[in-house]
């Protein structure tokens, strides 16, 4: 992100016509408030892969969580073994 351009938030108001541009272009800019990044503009077709990626993700995402109550008692061993499985 060194190389994306950042804008203040006042600098950014008065920059938003160059900063749409820059989008149009293929560029993202990153707007800060206090020297702290807030937001970012990207390019559409950007935002859009990303949206895709979540969405194809959002299966898998579901998932999460600790799976109380979905393994029978003394199914511990066994959920640790696949854990082992999975983190190597």
């Amino acid at each position: 992100m060194s190389d994306t351009p950042q804008y203040g938030l006042e600098q950014a108001r008065a920059q938003l016509p160059l900063i749409a541009s820059e989008a149009v272009a293929g560029y993202s800019s990153v707007i800060t408030r206090h020297g702290k990044p807030v937001a970012v503009v990207v390019p559409v077709d950007q935002w859009r892969d990303q949206q895709a990626r979540s969405v194809k993700l959002g299966g898998i995402l579901a998932l999460r969580g600790t799976g109380r109550g979905l393994w029978p008692e003394g199914a511990g061993p066994s959920v640790s073994q696949l854990r082992d499985e999975w983190g190597a």
